[in-house]
């Protein structure tokens, strides 16, 4: 039984969300490594859970007790959408057992040749009791959500779209701003480039209803990776292996 928009967002409120992905390609890949990285979030006191693909989404659907964030990461050579980027895509997730749906809300052009965010009505007409988190990049794609009817909107693709790839720090200048003019439309959700607590402290205060963290606390081989890229010069970044297609 799924809570209301109303009461799953407050449930949120405040709290730390904890992204628990995997994919088959990294050194940690195990079918149950997401449950385990689920059930460490809950015990630690995170209020909700971001997984990715139907199959991982029901596993912890099934075994965690916490909000869930769905989406569905699936690539094209073509394009640099990745996020949930069909109609059919979403209702998967939904299947799954997500309580939101995360959708690329940004202008990039999809595999099928429109704008990402158009997907979002046709979600919102045919699975009207989902959740719609907004996946953007800045301020004019979060302004647009918002107008669209997203319920949540964060800056998670700020970083991984072609204006703003070579980004690794996050812009807590811009996201302050979208808090301020966009806080009394939708829930506020930081995600992207949060380290540490201070990080995400800092967030909070600029106006975040709550914040993702994701890398820096499940996927041990890139928290590793960046201690070796800056302990070598940057001979390499890590930032290229967060953002490779899978």
């Amino acid at each position: 039984m799924r809570m209301n928009k109303k009461e799953l967002l407050e449930s949120m409120k405040g709290g730390l969300i904890v992204s628990c992905q995997v994919q088959h390609d990294d050194p940690v890949y195990s079918e149950d490594f997401v449950l385990k990285m689920a059930k460490a979030a809950q015990w630690a006191g995170a209020v909700g859970i971001r997984a990715n693909s139907p199959e991982q989404i029901k596993l912890i659907k099934d075994n965690v007790d916490l909000p869930m964030i769905g989406l569905w990461k699936i690539w094209h050579d073509d394009t640099d959408v990745f996020i949930t980027p069909t109609l059919e895509a979403a209702k998967k997730v939904w299947e799954a057992g997500a309580d939101v749906i995360a959708l690329d809300c940004t202008a990039q052009i999809t595999h099928e040749g429109k704008p990402a965010y158009e997907l979002l009505p046709l979600v919102k007409k045919e699975i009207p009791e989902a959740v719609i988190f907004a996946d953007v990049s800045n301020y004019e794609e979060a302004k647009r959500a918002v107008e669209m009817g997203a319920d949540i909107v964060g800056p998670t693709l700020y970083g991984y779209t072609e204006e703003t790839k070579h980004i690794e720090q996050p812009d807590l200048r811009e996201f302050a701003r979208m808090c301020r003019d966009f806080k009394d439309k939708a829930f506020m959700i930081m995600e992207g480039h949060v380290y540490t607590p201070e990080d995400a402290i800092k967030c909070l205060y600029l106006g975040a209803d709550a914040v993702v963290v994701g890398s820096a606390i499940t996927r041990p081989h890139l928290i590793a990776k960046r201690f070796v890229d800056l302990m070598s010069g940057l001979q390499s970044n890590w930032r290229d292996a967060e953002r490779s297609k899978h």
